[in-house]
């Protein structure tokens, strides 16, 4: 599966587009990640732990887009984009979606 973010794939000629490949997932902090955060906010410096988390949730949400996209018979993902809500305190989903196209 070839994903891209642009809307054509060099070399290749889309010839019909399936529709929206979405995938996505939502997370939510723990308590002892929250802790170490707490603790890392006071003297600064990147939270490893956070991201972690969100690089594992953009991942899952990537891998979703792709089956959603298989089970359309799609042979790419144009446009593939990323966006991220908080669902509720400590709780975000995270979403990859993009057009699925047939060459």
């Amino acid at each position: 599966m070839i994903i891209v973010n642009t809307e054509k794939i060099q070399g290749k000629k889309i010839s019909e587009a399936l529709g929206i490949a979405r995938g996505s997932t939502v997370r939510a902090r723990n308590i002892g990640r929250d802790i170490f955060a707490g603790l890392k906010n006071l003297i600064g410096g990147e939270i490893s732990e956070y991201t972690k988390l969100l690089a594992d949730a953009r991942e899952e949400a990537l891998s979703r887009m792709i089956l959603d996209a298989n089970r359309m018979g799609a042979d790419a993902i144009v446009n593939v984009r990323f966006t991220t809500s908080t669902v509720m305190q400590g709780c975000s989903e995270i979403l990859a979606y993009g057009t699925a196209v047939k060459f």
